[in-house]
């Protein structure tokens, strides 16, 4: 295990949480102010996971450091997660004059042993060399969650749809409906729903989740800080970044108009916006598969202690 003095984790720890509040500056700003943004604060709505709790750094498994780091001069403790006698949650502490504090891995794994054995199933299920990605979704599940709803009654109140009710739903019946992912499908209209091609369930996500899918890219945000002490925090940091850059072309190729928060549109109900489509979603489908691979990457060496992870 690297250990690292009191003075590398105070800076990687500075770095970590500078870099956080960059990210997530404009949404704590908004919510200040009463205000809301329907595409960057997605990741703050969907996901429950607050900016303090993605601010927290994290170094990761296989990474120690020295428990001094956690404090102040005065003793005090200068994590949020660290309690009135000094010790982080989620972790373990040597004994000794200079205590080394990791994370706690015998006890995630015993505690989580069923969410790590299914996150480790499902992200080396929709790796790019395990699963034929799916190109031809074309984000029409945003379409389908609008499908027969009375104007003004989308899920986006504060956004005008870009064609009227009847050429929207029109998309939506012309089209093929194969949406893969269960948090996405339970959200489409009941009238939608009996025309995608099929029904996800949590039960079949590990056989069904699509690598191409922008939910499924979006969601390695999710198992990242699932994860969370044992993966280190850039990581961490790097699933949100993409997640937050796939959210802009969830909304562009969605019938909502977001031309007026500075946005482009993606008009997938014509062939050109079909294509554009297919080009960002491939890059962002590569971009994925390097973030799960990297999180696959930190787990090697666990999967063998958790109970039904192979």
């Amino acid at each position: 295990m690297t250990v690292l003095t009191a003075a590398e984790a105070a800076a990687a720890r500075t770095a970590h949480e500078e870099r956080a509040d960059a990210l997530t500056a404009a949404h704590r700003q908004r919510k200040q102010r009463g205000e809301k943004h329907a595409v960057e604060d997605f990741l703050f709505t969907y996901y429950p996971f607050s900016p303090a709790r993605l601010r927290r750094w994290h170094p990761g498994w296989r990474v120690g450091y020295e428990a001094s780091a956690d404090l102040d001069a005065d003793g005090n403790p200068v994590i949020a997660d660290v309690d009135e006698a000094g010790r982080r949650s989620w972790y373990v502490e040597s004994p000794g004059p200079k205590a080394v504090r990791r994370a706690d891995v015998a006890r995630y794994l015993a505690e989580r042993a069923s969410a790590f054995s299914f996150m480790t199933r499902l992200l080396r299920a929709s790796t790019l060399t395990r699963r034929r990605p799916e190109f031809g979704c074309f984000g029409l599940h945003e379409w389908a969650m609008v499908h027969r709803v009375p104007e003004g009654g989308q899920r986006h109140e504060d956004l005008p749809l870009r064609l009227t009710p009847a050429e929207t739903d029109a998309v939506v019946e012309r089209e093929n409906l194969i949406c893969s992912h269960l948090d996405a499908f339970r959200f489409f209209t009941p009238s939608a729903a009996p025309r995608n091609a099929m029904e996800p369930t949590r039960a079949t996500q590990v056989d069904n989740d699509n690598p191409a899918c922008l939910h499924v890219g979006m969601d390695l945000y999710k198992w990242a800080m699932k994860l969370t002490p044992l993966l280190p925090s850039d990581l961490v940091l790097d699933c949100f970044e993409h997640a937050r850059a796939t959210r802009v072309l969830d909304m562009e190729a969605s019938p909502y108009d977001v031309r007026p928060l500075g946005y482009g549109v993606v008009p997938i109900e014509t062939p050109r916006g079909k294509a554009e489509y297919v080009r960002r979603q491939r890059e962002l489908a590569a971009g994925a598969d390097a973030l799960r691979e990297r999180i696959l990457a930190e787990l090697e060496g666990l999967e063998a202690s958790t109970p039904g992870a192979r």
